[in-house]
């Protein structure tokens, strides 16, 4: 598999690259330099799972900010830069645990020697980002126009840029919110490169769009061996990224922990509101760290037997239901009793789990 062919880079107190487990990222979508607000919103995408956090740096304020941001998070900061290379010194000089160019847009050759060199004296690494959309022209007339081809010689042009410099611990982006022409630029530039690749759709849209999209595209990526950490990008709260993102790798067997819910479609058999209780279910069940399978199915004649591969499940009835263990039906109960007879037999699976 390419990605535990990749070199292994820290990031932080997280090391990514080689064998190590797939890595979860968002980015923060407030202001940087409100620190109370960044605070809060990393802390929330800490508690659904994130790993690594980036947080974009576009002014000295925010540079400065993120000291202080730091002190009060618990998992490693990506300072986000653009253009101005002064930023990038100033995020590593505040504290950044990795920091995010694009060689290509922050000026001359001089900029990116001055940006390595404290990046070098820090120890910290450089993710090298390109974006179809940043693609430069004279790679636009030679493949004509913006192709997977033409991404991956952008991004190996700038790794070889800093290589050049003297440095190499670097982690590579390339994305592009076409998803087959951003499966194809990673499977060109996994065969051509040793570092860790972050991977991602970018621009990918809504929640309902995004999700698609990214899960299409990250799902091929991934089952293809590529990718050592992942941000699932939405226009929306970054939270829901997370939440996609873990789904998108319990789904490939690329990750355990966490309870997975299945739930039937819901036929003309169905006597209870199945929909209002499948999504309750799979709102309660994010407090459990438990790595086991739930059903909800939504009649008790056929319940049992689909829920059979699941740990534990319920199945609606005509104003009843039944709590099922591995098929069997072990209780038979009021439709109203069916979402709290499975939490606390939730709460007695982890009981049982931790002692």
């Amino acid at each position: 598999m390419y990605r535990e062919q990749t070199r292994e880079v820290r990031i932080g107190d997280v090391t990514i690259g080689g064998t190590r487990p797939i890595a979860i990222q968002s980015m923060t979508n407030t202001r940087t330099e409100d620190v109370e607000a960044t605070v809060a919103q990393i802390l929330r995408l800490e508690a659904a799972g994130c790993e690594i956090v980036r947080s974009t740096v576009p002014n000295m304020d925010a540079a400065k900010a993120l000291s202080e941001i730091k002190k009060r998070i618990h998992i490693p900061l990506v300072a986000d830069i653009h253009f101005d290379y002064k930023m990038a010194i100033a995020a590593i000089e505040n504290g950044a645990d990795k920091i995010r160019i694009n060689p290509g847009n922050i000026g001359s050759k001089e900029n990116v020697r001055a940006v390595v060199s404290k990046a070098k004296e820090k120890g910290v690494p450089i993710r090298v980002g390109v974006n179809s959309g940043s693609l430069e022209k004279p790679l636009l007339e030679k493949y004509g126009g913006v192709t997977a081809e033409g991404i991956v010689e952008s991004a190996l042009d700038k790794v070889h840029m800093i290589e050049d410099l003297g440095y190499d611990n670097l982690v590579v982006s390339i994305k592009s919110s076409d998803v087959l022409m951003c499966v194809k630029a990673h499977e060109l530039i996994a065969k051509a490169c040793p570092y860790p690749l972050h991977v991602g759709i970018t621009e990918a849209g809504t929640l309902y769009s995004g999700n698609i999209k990214s899960s299409v595209g990250l799902g091929i990526i991934l089952n293809e061996g590529i990718g050592n950490t992942i941000r699932v990008s939405l226009t929306g709260d970054p939270v829901e990224e997370i939440r996609t993102a873990k789904m998108i790798l319990r789904t490939l067997g690329l990750r355990k922990g966490g309870i997975e819910v299945v739930s039937c479609p819901t036929c003309g058999r169905t006597k209870i509101d199945l929909i209002s209780l499948a999504n309750k279910v799979e709102q309660m069940v994010e407090e459990f760290p438990l790595d086991i399978k739930v059903a909800v199915m939504g009649c008790v004649v056929n319940g049992p037997g689909e829920a059979k591969e699941a740990d534990i499940g319920i199945a609606g009835g005509d104003g009843k239901g039944v709590l099922i263990k591995k098929g069997e039906v072990v209780q038979t109960l009021d439709e109203g009793e069916l979402l709290e007879a499975l939490r606390q037999e939730l709460l007695n699976w982890n009981d049982k789990e931790t002692k």
